[in-house]
């Protein structure tokens, strides 16, 4: 059946009304949950760590991470324990480094599954392979994260590593 001119088929703008309305109301209600987090959202060092650094006469004056939408940024690690100092050697820093970025990944409700990319700033690049063989037990076989290393002159605290990762933090 032909429409005479200027005639509207309503029933089509009734499925475009309709699509639009409920188009609306899946996104107010995405925007809903994205407004009951943060836009940004910061972690800072635990109490152990500023009791060290305390005691070590000064501030931590960063926060361990910080995330923002689905990406959490972990500042850089070294391998101090949790009275302030560092360990003798590559390996045991090494160790120390991995288990404070997996304390500080953590407390952000992730773990090293998360992780997509690292930086290691290491001290001398003579101990790269060292540093490698500590690294690698963290992650599972086949999903190591992407990653930079880089010899460095000189690391706070005097670390023979520091280790800086990104990783994938969605709302759960």
């Amino acid at each position: 059946m032909t429409r005479p001119e200027g005639a509207v088929n309503r029933s089509h703008g009734m499925r475009a009304s309709s699509s639009f309305l409920a188009s609306a109301l899946l996104l107010s209600g995405c925007s809903a949950a994205a407004a009951d987090r943060p836009a940004v959202q910061h972690y800072p060092a635990d109490e152990a760590m500023q009791a060290a650094a305390r005691a070590g006469g000064f501030r931590i004056p960063f926060s361990m991470g910080v995330r923002v939408g689905d990406t959490l940024y972990l500042s850089g690690v070294i391998g101090t324990r949790a009275d302030g100092t560092l360990p003798a050697g590559i390996e045991a820093q090494s160790r120390q480094v991995m288990d404070n970025v997996g304390g500080a990944l953590a407390r952000a409700g992730r773990s090293f599954d998360d992780v997509f990319k690292c930086t290691v700033m290491i001290e001398d690049m003579k101990d790269w392979q060292a540093f490698n063989r500590v690294y690698v037990t963290y992650f599972k076989d086949r999903r190591l994260p992407a990653r930079s290393a880089f010899g460095t002159d000189g690391l706070a605290l005097g670390a023979l590593v520091e280790l800086e990762c990104l990783a994938h933090a969605p709302e759960r």
